[in-house]
């Protein structure tokens, strides 16, 4: 990298996007987000950021201009909760209007304030084809209305040696007139939860280990306990006996991991999905480990916040990847 590429991190939650970028050498000029317990992590991950604990609705446009201070900014990121799909379309509003997705219309104000020369916006896959992609070009439209030439495309977080299946629609905007390009796979086998997982010691229900940070196991109840015991390594709810089978609430997560392949997507609350053959739930440093945060990186707050600061999280390795998309075409800037 010919200089230290500059970020601004928005909806920056524990830090996932933010590790990825560092990692390949970018600097934060600074960071927004306003959950607290996620602010706790961030903090103490990233001493050296300047984060903004705060709504980004009530960042006024000059105090974004201060906060950048001359910073010419390379990149920003983010990924904005986006609610709003079943109304959107469906009685003549804009997907941008719906109040449910007014964090979304601050992502774009600040672009149009900062005028980075890249920016990238990570969400939900199925946002790429709902109500017929129109909500997608949208989306595009919103920011080449302030000259940025955009694309997007859904990326799978295993190609990037993630060992998690987490699918994830990225737009990528450039201030120039170029190719949008996209990292390509960089691995050629998926790394399996067994790979990822086995390195940890083992636990039972309600356990923790001194050594590992974040490795606390759930306490279950007998009841669960002896449900999940019937189910085995990749295996689902119909391997409980009929009788005590789970016939309401979320069933589909009784379920465990199958050891031999990548994870299914990891969200803020994994507490029904057990481990591939401890009869538990995975610790928060065992889903960390599936979203690709490295051991050394502290979850604060409840354990609740800790599991969903690890589910709302972009995993670092396929920021990584972005990075280094991004460093490629700033060199044709």
């Amino acid at each position: 990298m010919k200089k230290n590429l500059k970020y601004i991190d928005l909806f920056s939650g524990a830090g996932g996007f933010s590790l990825g970028f560092d990692n390949l050498g970018f600097q934060n000029v600074f960071s927004v987000d306003i959950e607290p317990n996620f602010c706790k992590t961030y903090k103490h991950n990233f001493a050296d950021h300047q984060l903004i604990e705060k709504d980004i609705c009530e960042v006024s446009n000059a105090e974004i201009e201060y906060l950048k201070e001359d910073n010419d900014i390379d990149v920003i990121i983010g990924g904005p909760p986006c609610q709003g799909f079943s109304m959107a379309g469906n009685i003549g509003r804009k997907f941008i209007d719906d109040p449910r997705n007014r964090l979304f219309k601050e992502f774009v104000r600040v672009v149009k304030v900062v005028k980075p020369k890249f920016f990238v916006m990570e969400n939900v896959a199925r946002l790429y084809t709902y109500n017929k992609g129109t909500i997608r070009e949208e989306i595009i439209n919103d920011f080449e209305k302030l000259g940025y030439t955009v694309d997007c495309k859904i990326l799978n977080s295993a190609d990037y040696g993630v060992p998690q299946v987490r699918n994830r629609v990225i737009f990528i905007g450039s201030i120039k007139k170029q190719d949008i390009q996209f990292p390509p796979a960089e691995v050629e086998t998926y790394i399996s939860v067994k790979e990822a997982l086995s390195v940890y010691p083992k636990l039972a229900s309600g356990e923790e280990s001194s050594k590992v940070p974040n490795h606390i196991a759930m306490s279950h109840s007998e009841q669960m306990l002896t449900k999940m015991s019937y189910v085995t390594d990749g295996g689902d709810r119909n391997e409980i006996p009929e009788h005590i089978r789970p016939k309401s609430g979320d069933i589909r997560k009784y379920i465990k991991y199958a050891s031999d392949k990548p994870s299914v997507c990891v969200t803020g609350d994994m507490r029904k999905i057990f481990h591939y053959d401890q009869n538990r739930a995975l610790t928060v440093r065992e889903l960390a480990k599936l979203q690709s945060f490295p051991d050394d990186f502290v979850f604060k707050g409840t354990r609740i916040s800790q599991q969903q600061q690890v589910g709302n999280s972009v995993p670092p390795k396929m920021a990584e990847a972005i990075a280094r998309t991004i460093i490629k075409m700033s060199d044709k800037v």
